[in-house]
């Protein structure tokens, strides 16, 4: 952004210099300025600024203490956990020590005691890039999204069913127990990040629905379904009222939605299979 702007709760930034007065952050809490030019230069990409964004210095103690103060206050609230975005952008070690000091999940909201934040970060790896997400693993669950690329092939009949018979980490895919799968995310339904012409999406329901039930059905990962809101251009947003404020989905005898809202996770099929996982866990086939 240039120059100041104001955040929906009332705080001001300014992002040009660095200023950040709510937490507060300075320019000295920061990276340099550069721009990622290299994905093949881990330091570029870990120490630059991606599309633009301001930088943190994860490695600054003042930082840490920042952000560890912020996750443990939403854990406090009864957050279960956090997604991690980017975070490939950030050095391992920085995240490490970082998780290293979240508080236990709150009781009070249910919560076994000793329970620590289920952690899921976003890294693409498709193989071609210096980053690895084997360099995550360690630290929690990824995204995997060649679990994405790969089921969309196999239900667009890009590759044949019976490869299936050993869907696994033989594909290519991080430890089942961290991998965070799923058939499309909101990336890359709109070819986005990590997405190609492979990606299944709500518009082609059919092979949808059977990714989706392969998916749910399978022991490997931990799925997450996706739920939507129907688009015609990728820089589309959800549907709103009078333009601004977000329209609520309206509820179909079927338990569908409409009024601009796909609903995935309402699609009969779908939460069928949400009830099976949750029955049969990660029980062999």
């Amino acid at each position: 952004a240039n120059g100041g702007t104001s955040g929906t709760g009332g705080s001001s930034a300014n992002p040009d210099s660095k200023s950040f007065p709510a937490v507060p952050f300075s320019s000295l809490d920061f990276n340099p300025t550069c721009a990622i030019t290299n994905y093949n230069d881990p330091t570029n990409v870990r120490n630059c600024e991606l599309v633009g964004l301001r930088d943190l210095n994860q490695g600054n103690s003042y930082v840490r203490d920042k952000i560890v103060d912020f996750l443990n206050h939403l854990t406090q609230l009864g957050v279960a956990g956090f997604r991690v975005d980017a975070a490939k952008h950030m050095w391992p070690g920085d995240l490490g020590a970082i998780y290293a000091r979240l508080s236990n999940l709150n009781t009070a909201h249910g919560f076994s005691s000793g329970s620590k934040p289920y952690i899921f970060q976003e890294v693409i790896d498709l193989g071609s890039e210096a980053i690895k997400k084997s360099e995550y693993t360690g630290l929690g669950a990824i995204t995997e999204f060649r679990h994405s690329d790969s089921i969309g092939k196999v239900f667009r009949g890009k590759d044949k069913l019976r490869y299936l018979n050993n869907w696994g980490t033989s594909w290519g895919f991080a430890a089942s127990d961290r991998s965070l799968i799923f058939v499309d995310n909101h990336d890359n339904q709109r070819g986005h990040g990590a997405g190609g012409a492979d990606v299944l999406t709500y518009k082609v329901p059919k092979q949808y629905k059977m990714a989706s039930a392969f998916m749910l059905a399978h022991p490997f990962g931990t799925p997450r379904v996706m739920s939507s809101f129907a688009f015609s251009n990728t820089d589309q947003g959800p549907p709103t009222t009078n333009g601004e404020n977000i329209a609520s989905p309206i509820f179909n005898s079927d338990k569908s939605c409409s009024g601009g809202w796909v609903c995935e996770h309402r699609w009969r099929q779908i939460y069928n299979m949400v009830g099976f996982r949750n029955a049969v866990g990660t029980a062999e086939i």
